[in-house]
């Protein structure tokens, strides 16, 4: 089971395993308050990505597209194959810390793993 939350807010039991998916680490939070299992880096979208797509937040669905293709990079892949099996052994929580509740990283590869297994 994959779920989307945003990293700043507070850990919760059901949250499983806490995976941070953003390439840099979000301000103002400690290591110890995120309570992180992983942060897995190759799942985040690039710089140039993230860039774009929060100087164009209309451009969702072509962010989605370019964001596959990154996934599709071998590293990505890897990455994304330890991701879903680790959704299948339990509950996997995916962080973000966008202030985009709803159209993020996180919420765009949940959908990609739940589209692919």
């Amino acid at each position: 089971m994959i779920r989307v939350k945003r990293v700043y807010d507070p850990p919760a039991p059901e949250d499983g395993a806490r995976i941070l998916v953003d390439r840099l680490w979000p301000r103002g939070l400690t290591k110890a308050a995120a309570r992180l299992d992983d942060w897995a880096k190759p799942l985040a979208p690039s710089d140039d990505l993230r860039r774009w797509y929060h100087a164009h937040p209309e451009g969702w669905n072509r962010f989605c597209e370019r964001y596959r293709e990154e996934l599709a990079t071998p590293e990505a892949a890897q990455a994304l194959a330890a991701l879903r099996a680790r959704a299948k052994a339990g509950t996997v929580t995916l962080l973000f810390a966008s202030k985009n509740l709803v159209r993020n990283n996180a919420d765009a590869l949940a959908e990609i793993v739940a589209q692919r297994r």
